[in-house]
């Protein structure tokens, strides 16, 4: 009997959230589903990142996915920009992390390189390639969709492989390789 996997992948964003789900059989991928959250019309940033957590929270108690594999934000030039994409991504991830589903990041030019063979490839060419791969009928206005299914599509790829990406399997994990980075807050009992 061949093991069956559901594997979420997600392109965060402030403007438009793309999502797409692959089902794993053996070793063989179908198409699920492929959407998107569109967030343009609200203003405010921190209801744009709670709406993000709860749809996220809402795939993940309807499909019930084994795995996440998530965009990483890219490093771009306007700082506001990157602030708020790491936000995006940070609360799709404690979604997961919420849900105890493992999560994968992988950067842009990887899920690309994983698509299409070309780590510059083109939004466009990532979706003509998943099209002919999962034998979609259309693509979406949107690409940010695609995108989303991408980053399953690219875990897929990449299962079995060492070193993929950044795998975070719950908040201790997380917490373990990134306390690095969080600066120590004083001790209260020590004083200042």
């Amino acid at each position: 009997m061949s093991k069956e996997k559901i594997i979420l992948g997600i392109d965060p964003g402030t403007t438009i959230m793309g999502f797409g789900l692959i089902k794993v059989v053996g070793k063989q991928m179908q198409f699920m589903q492929l959407n998107e959250l569109q967030l343009k019309k609200y203003d405010d940033h921190y209801l744009k990142l709670k709406l993000i957590f709860e749809r996220t929270v809402e795939l993940i108690d309807t499909y019930h996915p084994d795995e996440i594999a998530i965009e990483a934000p890219f490093f771009g030039k306007n700082v506001q920009s990157m602030l708020k994409l790491g936000r995006a991504q940070g609360v799709a991830m404690a979604a997961g992390l919420s849900r105890e589903v493992p999560i994968t990041e992988y950067s842009p030019k990887k899920i690309k390189m994983a698509i299409t063979g070309n780590g510059n490839a083109s939004k466009e060419q990532v979706a003509k390639m998943l099209q002919s791969t999962l034998n979609l009928k259309s693509l979406p206005k949107n690409l940010d969709s695609t995108d989303g299914l991408a980053a399953a599509v690219c875990h897929f790829y990449n299962q079995g492989r060492v070193e993929v990406g950044k795998s975070y399997t719950g908040w201790d994990v997380f917490v373990k390789q990134n306390e690095k980075r969080v600066e120590k807050p004083l001790n209260p009992q020590r004083g200042k």
